[in-house]
C-alpha cells in the first residue's frame, strides 16, 4: 500500500478505540493504522522464514480448547475466557502451549503458529484481553530456546529494517533501536531472578512479595533495563510465581526453568523449559495446587511420549509497541474489541 506521510511530523494515532459509533472510519483514515497493517505483514512473513529456516512445522489447531495456560492456582496471573460453541462449554485458548506441545510429538524439530489469544483481564496501557500471539516450541531445553528467540527477534528487526525502513522513518522519525537490536551481536545480557532482586533490593516498588513467592512489577522490568540493558533477560524466577507446567530450574525446586525477555515497555516475551515426563507434571500439579483431573491428557501425553521442549509467546502488540516507540497498546490492534457493550446493541457500529 502506498504511504502518504507528512515527513515534517511524528505520526500519531487516533484513539479510536473508545466505543465511539463510526470511530472506525477515523481509523481507516489513518497513516498510523497502515504502518501498523504493513508492519503486522512483514512479521508474519518474516516469522514464518525464520521458523521454517529452523526446521519447525507451522501446525493449524483449534481455537477452542478445555485445558487452559492459566489454571486456578499458584502462578496463574489471569481469568480464562469461557464459551459455548455448538452446546459444548469450552474455553478460548489463553495460549497455544499445549496445542504446541503436542504439535512436537509429530513434528520432531518443533513447531509454531501465529494465533489470537484470549485472557480475562481489563485492558491498560500494556494489557489486551485480545490480543495475537506469536508462539512456538522446540525440541530441546532453556538454552536452546534463548537462542532461537534471539535469533527470532533480530530477524523481525531485519526484516522491518530491510523491506519498510525508509517508511518507518518517515513515520517516527527514529528507528535507531530497531538497527541496535537488528545489528546486536553475541547473546542479550542474562540476569537470574535472584540477581535482579538483589540489584533492586535498595528500589521501592520492583518487586511484588506473596510470602512464598516473588515476582517484578513494571516498575522493576524497566529500571532493570535502564540499569543493565535495553534488551535483557531475566531467568529462573520463583517456581510458585509461575505456572505449573514450566520445569524446576534447581534442585532444591525453588525456581523455575524460565525466561522473560524484556525491551521496550517491559516483558514482551515469556518462555520456559517444560517438564519432560508424567511424574514431574505430577508432582508440579501438586505443589500449584492444580487438580491433575483438569489436566489428565497432558499428564498421560508425558508418560507415552516424554519428551524435552521449551517454548516461547511474544505478543505481536507489544512488539508492534517497541518498534513504533509507543506507551500505550490499546493503539495497536486494527480492529479494536475494547469498551464493547456487554449485550447485543441495538445498531452495530463498529466492526
Amino acid at each position: 500500500m502506498t504511504l502518504f506521510i507528512d515527513t515534517s511530523a511524528r505520526i500519531s494515532p487516533p484513539h479510536t478505540w473508545d466505543n465511539t459509533p463510526g470511530a472506525f472510519t477515523t481509523a481507516l483514515r489513518s497513516p498510523w493504522y497502515v504502518v501498523i497493517a504493513d508492519l503486522q505483514d512483514i512479521i508474519m512473513r518474516a516469522t514464518t522464514e525464520y521458523a521454517n529456516a529452523y526446521g519447525l512445522k507451522a501446525l493449524y489447531l483449534p481455537l477452542t480448547t478445555r485445558t487452559i495456560t492459566c489454571p486456578t492456582g499458584l502462578g496463574s496471573d489471569s481469568q480464562p475466557v469461557p464459551v459455548t460453541v455448538n452446546g459444548v462449554s469450552t474455553y478460548l485458548p489463553d495460549s497455544m502451549q499445549f496445542s504446541l506441545e503436542y504439535g512436537c510429538r509429530l513434528a520432531a524439530k518443533g513447531c509454531y503458529n501465529v494465533m489470537p489469544s484470549f485472557r480475562g483481564e481489563d485492558p491498560d496501557e500494556t494489557h489486551l484481553n485480545q490480543y495475537i500471539h506469536s508462539e512456538a516450541e522446540i525440541a530441546g531445553g532453556l538454552d536452546n530456546l534463548i537462542d532461537y528467540v534471539e535469533g527470532y527477534v533480530r530477524h523481525l528487526a531485519q526484516a522491518i529494517l530491510s523491506d519498510y525502513g525508509r517508511e518507518l522513518s518517515d513515520a517516527i522519525k527514529d528507528i535507531s533501536h530497531i538497527d541496535r537490536m537488528a545489528n546486536s551481536a553475541g547473546h542479550f545480557p542474562r540476569l537470574t531472578f535472584d540477581d535482579a532482586v538483589h540489584l533492586l533490593r535498595t528500589e521501592s516498588g520492583c518487586i511484588r512479595d506473596e510470602g512464598n513467592w516473588r515476582t517484578l512489577t513494571r516498575r522493576g522490568e524497566r529500571l532493570l533495563m535502564k540499569r543493565v540493558h535495553e534488551f535483557l533477560w531475566v531467568t529462573h524466577f520463583d517456581h510458585l510465581s509461575v505456572p505449573f507446567y514450566q520445569a524446576f530450574g534447581d534442585d532444591s525446586q525453588r525456581s523455575a526453568a524460565c525466561a522473560d525477555m524484556f525491551f521496550g515497555m517491559g516483558e514482551v516475551i515469556g518462555s520456559g523449559e517444560r517438564h519432560c515426563t508424567g511424574d514431574e507434571v505430577r508432582h508440579a500439579l501438586d505443589v500449584h495446587a492444580v487438580p491433575e483431573r483438569d489436566y489428565a491428557w497432558y499428564v498421560r501425553m508425558k508418560d507415552e511420549f516424554p519428551m524435552q521442549t521449551a517454548g516461547f509467546g511474544m505478543g505481536i502488540e507489544r512488539f508492534l509497541m517497541w518498534v513504533l516507540d509507543h506507551g500505550d497498546i490499546r493503539d495497536i490492534p486494527l480492529v479494536s474489541r475494547i469498551d464493547e457493550e456487554h449485550s447485543w446493541p441495538t445498531s452495530v457500529e463498529r466492526p
